[in-house]
């Protein structure tokens, strides 16, 4: 039961620190979603996939060295590689939704918007938690504990290792 019970401490952390990280990342992609949006004519989902982006990088540093900081670090190429690879169907899921809810529905008034990219961020967060903890930052394998030394057989009977004896 102990070792259920520290699985568990260690999986609410780790969805604690994604949390964190994915929360920070969220208000990133929000904000740079909202400067585009207002600052320049790209059309809404062109925008989107820019502050996804950005997030994206914000991300990816964040749970590096954060979130999977104690996770394997010796390949970083492959990492790198799955990460991208898991982002960007992310972002196809995240800007999928924004996407159908705009051009789709012809729900395209600011609030909208922001609401739709939320929702978008919010199926892809499930996706992208799910991709990263299984395929890009792995677990180190478990050290093994060395066994305890096999009882001495004497005369077909198991008789304990001999221990010293302590004088008071």
């Amino acid at each position: 039961m102990g070792h259920g019970a520290s699985r568990l401490r260690r999986t609410v952390r780790e969805v604690a620190k994604f949390g964190a990280v994915g929360g920070a990342g969220v208000l990133v992609n929000l904000a740079v979603f909202n400067l585009v949006r207002h600052t320049t004519d790209l059309q809404v989902v062109r925008a989107s996939v820019i502050a996804t982006v950005v997030a994206i990088v914000f991300n990816y540093v964040g749970f590096r060295y954060f979130t999977y900081r104690d996770r394997d670090k010796s390949r970083r190429t492959r990492e790198m590689t799955l990460f991208l690879l898991f982002s960007a169907i992310g972002l196809v899921i995240e800007n999928g939704v924004l996407y159908a809810a705009t051009y789709g529905f012809g729900w395209n008034t600011p609030l909208q918007n922001n609401v739709f990219k939320f929702l978008g961020i919010g199926i892809a967060t499930l996706f992208r938690f799910w991709s990263y903890r299984s395929w890009v930052f792995r677990t180190l394998p478990a050290r093994e504990t060395p066994a305890p030394p096999a009882p001495v057989l004497r005369n077909e009977q198991a008789v304990p290792p001999k221990t010293k004896q302590q004088v008071p």
